[in-house]
């Protein structure tokens, strides 16, 4: 049994090694990227709640004023 190291195939799984740590460095940047778009995501998704909130108020004003004002100008 020889237990001899093949200089070629050492130094190609070394290459594919140097290549998987360069790709995995690449997608953890971009999963940081990813994952600070998304927290910016949501607070600006809780930050329109307040004002859609807001605007469905000052909308149901004003439909119960135009239902008023219709009702007693057309009531018969």
């Amino acid at each position: 049994m020889s237990f001899e190291i093949d200089p070629v195939r050492y130094g190609v799984l070394w290459q594919k090694v140097e290549d998987y740590e360069r790709k995995l460095s690449s997608m953890e940047k971009k999963m940081d990227k990813m994952e600070a778009n998304l927290e910016q995501l949501v607070a600006m998704a809780n930050r329109s709640k307040g004002s859609l909130w807001a605007l469905m108020g000052v909308a149901s004003v004003v439909g119960a004023a135009i239902s008023f004002v219709t009702e007693f100008f057309f009531k018969k």
